[in-house]
């Protein structure tokens, strides 16, 4: 498992110590970017699954200690059938592909939302990598799969209730699916929309929020860099003051 130095860190423009424990991704941009380049959309979540492969890499090799990608909302079930079952195949694809190296790497996989709205064979494949890298001690990748911001509040919230009738916040984030891997620190959108579409609506509380026009296939580590310099360069004051005293 290959971990950085810090003069490799500053040999890309990054300051060790400034890297975020834990960084969320909103992969958009896959359909737009097919669409402008005349391919079917299709094409598109493929291009969107290869460039994932190095942001997951390159994330490990920095230091970071969780990624979440937001892969499948509850609102994608929206979609054509057509081009759900290419996600599904894609998903399938994937894991079937990369988890070795993945496992090698000391990547640990977490699915999060309600996976059992997938076809069998998703769901199996996914549990199967779970499973096999679940005492990894490097990366937490936390895969959001027919995942819902709201829904997993109310989820919860309700067992929240079951344990102490009462809960607060300590509890509520302890029934979180990403409990273990903390509050983010460094929010990602691609594709140009600027903002969160119900994506760890708890967990990004005092997350900065980097937007960028570069559509998904086309977010490179090159880009990555981009964001994380754009973190290194903020104060982040948690509803504090600046250092200096000033609001």
């Amino acid at each position: 498992m290959r971990k950085y130095s810090d003069s490799e860190l500053k040999a890309f423009g990054l300051i060790p110590g400034r890297i975020p424990k834990h960084i969320a991704i909103v992969m958009d941009g896959n359909g737009r970017w097919a669409t402008a380049k005349g391919l079917p959309r299709g094409a598109g979540h493929r291009a969107g699954v290869n460039a994932l492969r190095d942001i997951i890499r390159f994330t490990s090799d920095i230091g970071a200690e969780a990624l979440t990608i937001y892969a499948f909302s509850t609102e994608n079930r929206k979609r054509p059938k057509d081009e759900i079952g290419i996600l599904c195949g894609l998903l399938i694809e994937y894991f079937n592909r990369e988890i070795d190296e993945l496992h090698a790497n000391g990547v640990r996989i977490k699915s999060i939302g309600d996976l059992s709205w997938f076809p069998t064979a998703v769901q199996e494949t996914v549990r199967a990598a779970e499973v096999k890298t679940a005492n990894n001690p490097g990366l937490k990748l936390n895969i959001a799969l027919n995942y819902g911001g709201r829904a997993e509040l109310v989820r919860a919230m309700r067992l929240s209730f079951r344990e102490t009738g009462e809960p607060d916040e300590d509890t509520i984030s302890k029934y979180l699916y990403t409990a273990d891997s903390g509050d983010v620190d460094l929010l990602i959108r691609t594709g140009g929309d600027e903002r969160v579409s119900n994506f760890l609506l708890w967990q990004i509380a005092y997350a900065e929020l980097y937007f960028t026009d570069v559509k998904w296939p086309d977010f490179t580590r090159e880009e990555l860099i981009r964001a994380l310099q754009d973190f290194a360069g903020r104060e982040r004051r948690f509803g504090g003051l600046k250092s200096d005293g000033a609001k």
